[in-house]
């Protein structure tokens, strides 16, 4: 049996966007966050999908993205939230890489590795790449105005909700729910 997803956006999405964060402890969730999150409860399998082009650019340290990314999943888990998987693409936009949103590349890997049905799932972020991610993958998805959200709202150019951030994203999951 396939189950619905819901995948995550992080900076901007479920935390404040510090722009190239190398450092686990100023990885601080929204304070919404993780109620919003607790409601899903065990209806929806929740990834978290994050474009890290700051790697790429020698910014930040790929062990430094995955330890902000793995302090992220433990304080959610702490908090009873399971996010089943992390995928981070580490590239630069120019790089034309598979991985990166809005390519459906991690989608599809988690569809294959953990029996997802897309249709019934969605993709909740503040870069019209989040919701373009959706699109592709045949999920819903849902912008949020957090994070870069105002900023890049003219650029959306997929159908897709628009709300608030995080906790009004669930409450749109939640009502409309798996088809």
């Amino acid at each position: 049996m396939t189950r619905p997803a819901v995948f995550l956006d992080r900076d901007g999405t479920l935390m404040e966007d510090l722009g190239y964060l190398g450092d686990p402890d100023k990885a601080v969730l929204f304070p919404e966050t993780i109620p919003a999150l607790r409601r899903l409860g065990d209806r929806f399998v929740l990834f978290i999908v994050t474009n890290q082009s700051g790697v790429a650019k020698g910014l930040i340290r790929h062990d430094d993205a995955h330890r902000v990314n793995e302090r992220v999943r433990a304080t959610l888990a702490d908090a009873g939230v399971l996010i089943r998987d992390v995928y981070c693409c580490p590239h630069q936009k120019s790089d034309a890489c598979p991985c990166r949103k809005p390519s459906p590349h991690f989608g599809r890997l988690a569809q294959s590795a953990h029996g997802l049905d897309l249709g019934n799932s969605f993709v909740v972020g503040d870069h019209p790449a989040d919701v373009e991610f959706a699109a592709n993958l045949g999920a819903r998805g849902i912008y949020v105005l957090t994070g870069h959200g105002h900023k890049h709202r003219d650029e959306v150019s997929v159908a897709c909700s628009v709300v608030s951030g995080i906790a009004a994203a669930v409450d749109e999951i939640l009502c409309a729910g798996p088809a």
